[in-house]
């Protein structure tokens, strides 16, 4: 059974910086797309940033410059390193993984607040 577990979120003051992490399981993941997500309260769930199994990224312009998406596939893990971070990256984060299919965790919250 695959599943996805995120990890890291929490409170953080605008600016700071957050790492949050995702252990893939029941499988190997290697040749998947992974990435994150994320859902503000009264918003559409939108992408933040993916990475394929060759390393390629891709990142919403929001976060551009800010984010850092990175993987470990002997660990089953994707990580998103969150720098200056800015009180509209409040949000439930959420860790997503595709090959066939779309898998994703239950999500992290990210609060960015003084």
């Amino acid at each position: 059974q695959v599943q996805l577990v995120e990890s890291g979120g929490g409170l953080v003051q605008p600016g700071g910086s957050l790492r949050l992490s995702c252990a893939a399981s029941g499988r190997d993941f290697d040749t998947d797309v992974m990435g994150w997500y994320r859902q503000a309260p009264g918003k559409e769930r939108e992408l933040v940033a993916l990475v394929t199994s060759a390393g390629l990224t891709n990142y919403a312009d929001s976060v551009k410059g800010r984010f850092a998406i990175s993987r470990d596939n002997a660990k089953n893990t994707v990580y998103l390193q969150m720098n200056s971070v800015k009180p509209e990256d409040t949000a439930v984060y959420y860790c997503y993984a595709h090959r066939f299919r779309a898998y994703w965790g239950k999500g992290t919250l990210v609060t960015v607040s003084s």
